[in-house]
């Protein structure tokens, strides 16, 4: 795998409604929890099979976040991806490491790296 797609560490900042994400290749990632979920890459989320495999939407990140929603658990899918709990009951959603990474809303301007 290349480190690009490698994550040093996984950090949720349930305060500030954010999961960063810490590269091998030294950059961060920030992920404003509401377009994380907006984002979720499992088939019920993305619309059916037909739809599977799209690409991270970072406009997604400009929507705001509720204040009920939040990440009440993070598992690693193999070494490959995380799946996450959300506050509202879904889980089903793996995010392969390659698909959060190539959807950076740092990297596409949508949102600022600062913590």
């Amino acid at each position: 795998m290349d480190i690009k797609y490698k994550p040093r560490d996984i950090i949720v900042e349930s305060s500030e409604k954010k999961l960063l994400i810490q590269w091998g290749d030294g950059h961060t990632s920030v992920y404003p929890f509401g377009g994380l979920r907006k984002n979720c890459p499992c088939v019920f989320c993305q619309g059916g099979h037909h739809a599977m495999g799209k690409p991270m939407d970072p406009a997604k990140f400009l929507v705001d976040t509720s204040d009920r929603l939040k990440i009440t658990n993070l598992t690693m899918s193999g070494n490959y991806a995380i799946q996450i709990q959300w506050s509202d009951g879904h889980n089903t959603g793996i995010y392969r490491f390659e698909y959060l990474r190539d959807g950076c809303p740092v990297e596409a301007g949508m949102v600022s790296p600062e913590n």
